[in-house]
C-alpha cells in the first residue's frame, strides 16, 4: 500500500500566518504540520509516500522534509497542484504514483493521537474498495457527515447544516485503484470543488465502503481555533511520535 499526503490549497483560512508560507509547514506544538501524517503513515508501515503540495512555498517543502530520512525512509516523491481543485483533483495527480496498488490518503492538515494500524491492516485484507475512518465530534456541520441505515453508511453528507450523525469522516481515507475512474467522472460542486465526499458516495453506492471509528484523540488544524486546539493537544497529551 502506498502513501498519500495532500499538503496544497492556499490556507486562506489562516491568513495572514500563510501570506507567506504554506499551511502544512506552520508549526503544530513542537513539529511542523506536515510532519504528523508522514508519522502516521510511516508508523502504519507505508513507506512508499507522495507528497502533493501547491503554492508559492512548494520548495520549502523538499528543503523540509528532503529524502525522508528523518522518518526513516529512503525516499520521498513529491508533486504540484496549481490552484485549489479540491481534495479529489490533488488526489487525481498522484495517480501515476499510485500504478494501480492501494492507497492511504491522509490530508496534511489532520492529526492524531495514535495510529493508523488497525485500518490499514483491514484494507489490506479488504478485497476492494474503500474504508473512511470516522471520529464523533461535537460540530459535525464543519465536515462531511455518514448517514447511517441499520449500522451501515448509505451516504456522506458534505457540511450539512443539519446532521443527521454526531460523526465526521476524518482526513485519512483507503481506496483502491478504481478511485481515478471515479474521480474522472466527477464534476465541480457549487464550491467548483472535485469534492471527496462525492468520490465515497460512489463507493458506497456499489456496495464498497467500509469505515473504522478512531481510537484516541484527532484534529484537524486549518483554522485558528482547530489550529490552537491541535496544538494543545499534542502539548497535553503527545500524539504520533515515531515508533
Amino acid at each position: 500500500m502506498k502513501g498519500i499526503v495532500l499538503a496544497g490549497g492556499l490556507g486562506t483560512r489562516l491568513y495572514p500566518l500563510t501570506k507567506v508560507t504554506n499551511k502544512h509547514l506552520l508549526p503544530v506544538y513542537d513539529k511542523p504540520m506536515i510532519y504528523y501524517p508522514i508519522i502516521a503513515l510511516v508508523n502504519a508501515g507505508i513507506k512508499d509516500i507522495m507528497v502533493v503540495t501547491g503554492g508559492n512555498n512548494a520548495g520549502d517543502f523538499l528543503k523540509l522534509l528532503g529524502n525522508g530520512k528523518e522518518f526513516g525512509l529512503q525516499h520521498i516523491n513529491y508533486t504540484y497542484q496549481a490552484g485549489e481543485g479540491g481534495i479529489a483533483e490533488a488526489l487525481n495527480l498522484a495517480a501515476f504514483f499510485a500504478d494501480n496498488e492501494k492507497i492511504c490518503v491522509i490530508l496534511g492538515d489532520n492529526i492524531i493521537e495514535k495510529n493508523i494500524v488497525n485500518a490499514v491492516q483491514a484494507f489490506e485484507q479488504q478485497e476492494k474498495g474503500a474504508k473512511i475512518i470516522l471520529k464523533e465530534v461535537l460540530d459535525p456541520d464543519r465536515f462531511g457527515v455518514p448517514v447511517f441505515e441499520d449500522g451501515k453508511i448509505v451516504k456522506i453528507e458534505e457540511k450539512p447544516k443539519l446532521p443527521k450523525s454526531p460523526y465526521a469522516v476524518i482526513g485519512i481515507y483507503f481506496y483502491d485503484a478504481k478511485i481515478f475512474d471515479i474521480i474522472k467522472t466527477l464534476r465541480p460542486s457549487d464550491r467548483g470543488e472535485m469534492e471527496i465526499s462525492d468520490v465515497n458516495n460512489a463507493y458506497i453506492d456499489m456496495g464498497e465502503m467500509t469505515y473504522e471509528v478512531l481510537e484516541g484523540w484527532w484534529s484537524d488544524a486549518g483554522t485558528f481555533d482547530s489550529l490552537v486546539h491541535a496544538t494543545n493537544l499534542v502539548a497535553m497529551t503527545g500524539a504520533n511520535n515515531l515508533s
